[in-house]
């Protein structure tokens, strides 16, 4: 790995050649951005609601404590600044680079997954009822016994997406990524003990957990979604900082240098 010096590869020297270099990279977020768009759309499998199974799905249909918008500044913004200002400080483009690429890989590749299962399963979220008949008045096929909704589409809609938490596989990805990053940076696993390293490391992932127990608590996920979308997005948050990065504990760990001639 050849070495180079830090600060004399910023934006204005070696930032296009780097983007350039990884052009093919960016084209697969592009890809990944718009297959999650679609998945969005498309509505999900209404899977079938019993009135027996009523009993689980009356919670209280409330508003977001963390609304939707607010998962991409905690998940990416966030981490971007922090980035950002490393760079300041370092001068690193290659480091940047590699920490943006790979958070938005992180992101994106989480929200794929996330909403493919959340559309193939379709799971009824813990205020199905009240999405289904905002007037408190249950109707039910006499056959089959299954729900006939009379409330707001979109509401609906979001009401058979329960599995998994995309609030909490979104800020694992990110807030993951980020708690690896900061691992390499500050050689938490120099194994000299020094406990303040480990809270700075754990300080991204207890907001994700927060964010992910929010859910819970505005009766919008059942704590399995919460769990298995975690653990989506922390795992996926891990493959993709090590394909970019070596691992935290690694003697090349603290900044990247460049792999490729530029």
């Amino acid at each position: 790995m050849p070495d180079i010096q830090l600060g004399a590869h910023t934006f204005r020297s070696h930032g296009t050649k780097v983007l350039r270099f990884h052009m093919h990279d960016w084209l697969i977020l592009v890809l990944l951005a718009v297959i999650d768009i679609i998945l969005n759309v498309i509505d999900p499998f209404h899977r079938f609601v019993g009135k027996d199974m009523m009993t689980d799905l009356k919670y209280p249909f409330k508003g977001n404590t963390i609304p939707f918008w607010a998962v991409p500044i905690i998940g990416i913004l966030l981490p971007f600044a922090i980035f950002i200002g490393l760079y300041f400080k370092r001068k690193n483009v290659y480091d940047l680079h590699q920490a943006i690429l790979g958070l938005l890989f992180s992101v994106l590749i989480t929200a794929v997954l996330t909403d493919a299962i959340k559309d193939g399963v379709g799971r009824p979220r813990p205020d199905f009822f009240w999405r289904c008949f905002p007037d408190g008045i249950g109707v039910f096929d006499n056959v089959t016994s299954n729900v006939i909704c009379h409330g707001k589409k979109s509401d609906i809609k979001e009401g058979h997406k329960s599995f998994p938490s995309g609030h909490s596989s979104w800020s694992f990805a990110g807030l993951g990524f980020l708690s690896w990053y900061l691992a390499g940076k500050i050689k938490a696993f120099d194994r000299r003990g020094h406990v303040a390293k480990l809270c700075i490391v754990i300080l991204p992932l207890l907001c994700a957990s927060l964010v992910a127990v929010s859910r819970v608590d505005d009766y919008w996920h059942h704590w399995q979604d919460v769990f298995t979308g975690g653990l989506l997005g922390f795992i996926v948050a891990s493959f993709c900082y090590l394909q970019f990065f070596p691992a935290p504990y690694h003697v090349d760990g603290t900044y990247l240098v460049s792999l490729y001639p530029i």
